[in-house]
């Protein structure tokens, strides 16, 4: 396993740091609205970094392990679509500047990173003591999958939302926006203001989808690095793809029933792996031909336009005399 050799795991952390570092604190310390230009420049430098990635694997450590990074890369980049279509709703409702949408996003997978790196050691130290687990994993996936087929699209209602419901609970929230500030002070008072919440319904998106990604990289590998890497690769580019994305997912309305067969895919193959052996290669082009076949069906035959549902309160500037933290 390449997660025995600590260099490689202080390598990667180094690098996802020096990343953020430079995302925040360099090429996007002022807030504005991304463009499909600048987001597909960035998709191409994560993909880029990626490939690079899976290139050193298969130098320094062995293709076989570069195959497996790869198709969970591909695996998670593809579930990050359906959570894009999902932070899409989210931002529509709440109306969210454009400018302040990058913002969100990063303090998102701020928290994302943590989350998952969690959910991984804690999987990888529940499949290291207790190996039936998998068949747990198994289940999960092969159950979401059919429900991921079976489900109708919802519209995301933010008043009926149980965290919106949990975070007004516990803090005042502005109707207003104030700029780029999570906090502001209205009225001698400390209050949260939308965006905080945006990014707190950002956070739970990932959490639930995590719940989804996480074991069906473990179904493709027990390595607790390449399952870590190819998660975190898939949310550090999430940013760009969304801005590329943004305005056509919806466009790929086949994409939920590509999702739904792989995630199937993947738990059949861990509930049989003991009587079945399926090769990474074998994995990883069963996963790029059904999202082929997804994305060109959505293409060929669209979806039916329907009436535009509501897209969520408006939001208003900061009144005069109220101060932003």
């Amino acid at each position: 396993m390449v997660a025995t050799n600590i260099w490689f795991w202080v390598g990667f952390i180094a690098f996802v740091l020096a990343m953020l570092t430079l995302d925040l604190g360099v090429f996007n310390k002022t807030p504005h609205v991304v463009k499909a230009k600048e987001a597909a420049m960035w998709t191409g430098v994560w993909v880029g970094l990626a490939l690079l990635f899976a290139a050193g694997l298969a130098h320094f450590v062995d293709r076989q392990t570069a195959l497996t990074f790869l198709t969970g890369y591909v695996i998670e980049e593809s579930l990050s679509v359906d959570n894009i279509f999902v932070i899409v709703l989210i931002f529509q409702y709440f109306a969210v500047p454009a400018k302040y949408q990058h913002r969100v996003l990063f303090w998102g997978i701020l928290g994302a990173l943590a989350m998952r790196g969690l959910f991984i050691g804690v999987g990888a130290a529940l499949l290291a003591r207790f190996e039936w687990i998998i068949y747990v994993f198994g289940a999960i996936l092969v159950v979401t999958g059919i429900r991921m087929a079976v489900k109708q699209d919802e519209e995301f209602d933010g008043e009926q939302n149980p965290v919106v419901k949990f975070v007004r609970r516990f803090l005042p929230v502005s109707h207003d926006f104030h700029g780029k500030h999570f906090f502001a002070v209205e009225d001698g008072r400390r209050v949260a203001t939308p965006l905080l919440l945006v990014l707190v319904l950002v956070e739970a998106t990932d959490l639930i989808f995590a719940i989804d990604s996480i074991p069906a990289i473990f179904g493709i590998t027990r390595d607790p690095f390449i399952v870590f890497t190819s998660n975190i690769f898939a949310v550090m580019g999430l940013r760009s793809l969304f801005f590329l994305l943004a305005h056509v997912v919806t466009k790929f309305h086949l994409l939920k029933y590509g999702l739904a067969v792989i995630l199937t895919f993947v738990g059949a193959k861990m509930l049989l792996e003991h009587w079945i052996h399926v090769p990474i290669l074998i994995s990883l082009a069963v996963v790029l031909l059904v999202l082929m076949l997804s994305i060109v069906g959505s293409l060929v035959w669209p979806a039916r336009p329907v009436s535009a549902g509501k897209t969520g309160s408006m939001f208003g500037t900061a009144p005069r005399g109220s101060r932003s933290e």
